[in-house]
């Protein structure tokens, strides 16, 4: 066991056994610099007798290398088990690793191959996979590994990942965590005095343990270097800095006091990140040095050498990298590029050539550039970024500086580094670039400004974007006066959008007659904001369908949530699905960590209408990981949605009122309005009718898009139940106005169900019946469930208890399944009202699948197969089978044949009306 870390060890043992025993672990160590990470990965490694040991460390000059860490970690499985993958995954990672030729690969195929190799691998013995530094990991294999941590249950793996805090890392979150702090005093002396022979002053030894707090490596660190006289005293103890300079310190003495030449090859060392033994001993023979000059760094215990030559710590790296000259520095990188086959490793011999080059070097700035289309194939944005960000650095020509630093500024954008995508614009903003370039910086700006405030200033500076763009690029140009309008919408009561407004529509005047989709989206959001809701529907409905028939790609990622919006204006719940689902899905490949979230945001909401809260909730809080993680402005999110679907009071009230304060103070009206809406679902849920009729008065906007097909009905319930029907008339006009031109059962279900509220007996009833039967004919399962529940109430209030207790039942099931508590306890109440009993299923004696079981459970009653259903849910077959194997225990069934039956006695046969099976859109 390690000094002061019993149980830690203890914890890891019982996660290795566990491994050993087929369950799956996950676990992220976190901890400041010398903590003892990397100790505790070294203790897994030491137990992993039996096991396959995989094992990758991140290194802050590999961040760059698109999936240069997965490649490391998986090269050998890719020799042993590639060849047994779906040739979709076998395709994409060989993309993804330069072996193959092709478009960039999608993000989701790469990470599935992985998880796809480690099983295979886990098949034959278990595998212990030890990522350290993650936070230094290229960003698509830490998105990779990730993806293959979150979705591990049944396999023979075990995968621990070390993290440095404070430079925490956020794409882990939701990973079980093991934060790692000091040492208690007791284990800091022992491993104080271990390392100090001859002992130390009580009082001195106090002193380190307190400034060190009992970080193991600065306790046995700190002192070395310094004098017997340096020690006693304490004067050697001074401090020049925080800890983690005074350990970097204490490492570089150590680095200086060996011979230059073991100095040189710790030099070479550490800027070839890979530790490849073969490319350091040819540099170094390039220099006059043999790779045996490394004994005594070895004997100093400051590497390891093995299959790679291997650093004790990163900061020990970090000591030999900057202990030596500038001059030097350059002439090891020069022969690590001169060692480098630029065949089979072009980008990293371009990487070191650029930093042999003391000045500007136009040859050098070209690789780097060919270099950033490679990686940029690969999928790599961020490493096609810092490549084309390099090579910017190097341009000796400001023209050649100006375009280069430009696309790095957007694909630094699309990356989520906002402010090095401001950086690079600035610099770009001062070269002599031609009028086209610099209008595309402002559109650049504005979007930027967008993704960090998403407030009412940013539709101006689209707007004046989109105006520059005019007479240099016509279709750039009107596709920012589609954004600026976007932007509008989103800003809403907060925008000053008139002159926004007016541009655009100069625009779509003159385009004839248009055929692009993005056009045809134009034309109809101006008529929709010029000419109202009636006259623009004709063209709207064109745009939608042009805009579907286009094959759904990166570039009209950007128009999915638009088109979202304008389905919902035309009750078009086939066209909600379509795009949502698309939407989640191309923009995951896309890996634009800047729109991912808006995504998967609006993949939220469709989830939600499908009444699959469970699922909604884990799309909202990867949006919300997303959004911490790239730093930008949360997004006016659905969770608060969530949690009043939930019945959630205390967690409604709590989000809402953030939300508000956020969007008024980003100037952001939607925010506002879901917020406000989400309060009228609530309190409808609740049965505070008056309350969700004042929070949806607050939520309606005459001019929004498409919610107000979700805000008016719960107006008019809201109004009716707490007897201001003057209220509900007038709202009930103003959703006839949408819902009648439309043929959709959504519009016709939510119509009629509006109508019942406000008609007497003699003819309520019928509209009921309709409003259950259009609604259940729908994709909008939760409205669904409302018609019924609000029919079952009406026919209790006319004592027909009977067949209230049919309505009340459907309900409840549907809102118990949904996870919907508020109103499954409006449908209980309803439902003991009528004399009638709860059954036992019903009130919760059976164990309520979770939302990964319900979705295999639905695949499995439609047919598919175990490695079916793992390649549409991105899971491993063998998780497959573990999780129907809750179902079977949970519906109290044995085999497939018998879930469709359990499902529909579990949930109400009506509640599933999805276009297919429910794909997770993760």
């Amino acid at each position: 066991m390690l000094q002061g870390r019993t149980s830690e060890c203890h914890g890891l043992d019982q996660l290795l056994e566990r491994a050993r025993d087929g369950e799956s672990s996950a676990l992220v160590i976190r901890g400041e610099v010398g903590i003892g990470k990397t100790a505790l990965l070294d203790y897994v490694a030491g137990k992993a007798s039996g096991c396959q040991l995989l094992r990758v460390r991140g290194v802050e000059a590999e961040m760059d290398f698109a999936y240069a860490a997965l490649f490391q970690l998986m090269a050998g499985l890719v020799i042993t088990h590639a060849e047994l993958l779906a040739v979709p995954q076998h395709n994409a990672l060989r993309r993804a690793f330069g072996q193959m030729d092709g478009p960039a690969p999608e993000a989701f195929l790469v990470s599935l191959a992985a998880l796809s190799l480690l099983s295979q691998a886990a098949e034959e013995r278990p595998v212990v996979c030890l990522v350290d530094d993650a936070q230094w990991l290229d960003r698509e294999s830490l998105l990779a590994l990730a993806f293959v941590a979150r979705r591990l249950k049944a396999e023979r793996i075990m995968m621990v990942f070390a993290v440095r805090e404070p430079e925490s890392e956020r794409k882990l979150d939701g990973l079980t965590e093991l934060r790692l702090e000091g040492l208690e005093a007791p284990d800091a002396r022992l491993l104080l005095d271990a390392g100090v022979p001859g002992g130390l002053d009580e009082q001195v030894r106090e002193r380190i343990i307190a400034e060190t707090r009992g970080n193991p490596l600065a306790l046995l660190e700190l002192p070395r270097g310094l004098t017997p006289a340096e020690l006693a005293g304490g004067f050697g103890l001074l401090d020049v800095g925080g800890l983690t300079n005074r350990i970097e310190e204490s490492l570089a003495r150590r680095v200086k006091a060996l011979p230059p030449e073991t100095q040189d090859l710790l030099l070479i060392a550490a800027a070839e990140s890979v530790g490849d033994p073969r490319v350091i001993a040819e540099a170094a023979e390039q220099l006059g040095a043999n790779i045996a000059d490394l004994l005594p760094a070895q004997d100093a215990g400051l590497v390891e050498r093995g299959l790679r030559i291997r650093f004790r710590h990163p900061l020990a790296r970090s000591a030999a990298y900057f202990s030596a000259t500038a001059n030097r520095r350059r002439q090891v990188h020069a022969a690590l590029a001169s060692v480098t086959d630029p065949q089979l490793d072009f980008d990293r011999c371009a990487w070191h050539r650029s930093f042999a080059v003391a000045g500007l070097d136009e040859e050098v700035a070209a690789e780097l550039e060919r270099s950033a289309s490679r990686a940029r194939a690969r999928g790599g944005v961020a490493a096609a970024a810092a490549f084309l960000e390099r090579a910017a650095e190097m341009s000796p020509d400001p023209v050649r500086f100006g375009h280069r630093a430009l696309a790095a500024a957007g694909l630094k954008f699309g990356a989520g580094d906002l402010e090095q995508a401001e950086n690079l614009l600035a610099g770009a903003a001062a070269a002599p670039l031609e009028e086209i370039d610099q209008a595309r910086i402002d559109l650049l700006r504005a979007q930027i400004a967008f993704t960090r405030t998403r407030g009412s200033d940013t539709p101006s500076l689209l707007s004046a974007a989109a105006r520059r763009l005019e007479p240099l690029d016509p279709d750039l140009a009107r596709e920012t006066h589609l954004e600026a309008l976007w932007a509008a919408v989103r800003s809403g009561r907060f925008a000053k959008a008139e002159a926004v407004v007016e541009a655009a529509e100069a625009v779509a005047l003159g385009l004839g007659a248009p055929t692009r989709a993005v056009d045809l989206l134009l034309v109809s959001v101006v008529a929709r904001l010029t000419r109202g809701y009636e006259p623009a529907l004709p063209m709207v409905a064109q745009a939608l369908t042009a805009f579907r028939g286009e094959e759904f790609s990166r570039e009209n990622l950007a128009w999915c949530w638009l088109a979202c919006q304008l389905a919902m204006d035309l009750w078009d719940d086939g066209a909600c699905d379509a795009i949502a689902s698309e939407l989640g899905r191309v923009a995951r490949a896309s890996s634009n960590l800047a729109i991912l979230p808006l995504a998967l945001n609006y993949s939220a909401a469709h989830q939600l209408f499908l009444g699959e809260i469970n699922v909604a909730e884990q799309l909202v809080q990867e949006a919300e990981a997303i959004s911490a993680t790239t730093r930008n402005i949360p997004l006016a999110d659905f969770s608060v949605l969530l949690a009043a679907w939930r019945g959630d009071r205390v967690l409604t009230e709590k989000l809402r009122a953030a939300a508000i304060e956020a969007g008024t103070a980003h100037g952001e009206g939607f925010a506002v309005e879901v917020a406000e809406w989400a309060a009228a679902v609530l309190h409808n849920g609740l049965g505070e009718y008056a309350a969700g009729a004042a929070a949806a008065e607050r939520a309606y906007d005459p001019d929004g898009l498409g919610f107000s097909v979700w805000v008016l009905p719960e107006l008019i319930e809201a109004a009716v139940r707490s007897g201001d029907r003057e209220a509900a008339e007038t709202a009930f006009s103003r959703l006839t106005e949408r819902s009648r031109t439309s043929t959709t059962e959504w519009a016709r279900g939510v119509e009629a169900a509006a109508h019942a509220m406000l008609s007497d007996d003699a003819v309520a009833e019928t509209f009921h019946r309709e409003a259950v039967d259009q609604l259940g004919r729908s994709r909008v399962v939760v409205l669904h469930a409302r018609a019924q529940l609000n029919y079952g109430e009406w026919l209790r209030r006319a004592n027909r208890n009977a067949d209230a207790s049919v309505q009340l039942k459907a309900a409840h099931s549907a809102f118990v399944a949904m996870g919907a508590r508020g109103f499954a306890e409006r449908a209980r109440n309803g439902l003991l009202a009528t004399g009638g009993t709860m059954e036992k299923r019903m009130m919760g004696s059976v164990p309520e699948l979770t939302a990964r079981e319900a979705q295999i459970a639905r695949l499995a009653s439609e047919r598919f197969t175990n490695p079916e259903i793992a390649a549409q849910l991105y899971l491993s077959p063998r998780t497959v089978e573990y999780h129907l194997s809750k179902v079977f225990t949970k519906l109290g069934i044995s085999s497939r044949k018998e879930i469709a039956d359990a499902l529909a006695v579990t949930r109400s046969p009506n509640v599933w009306r999805g276009s297919g099976p429910l794909r997770d859109v993760r």
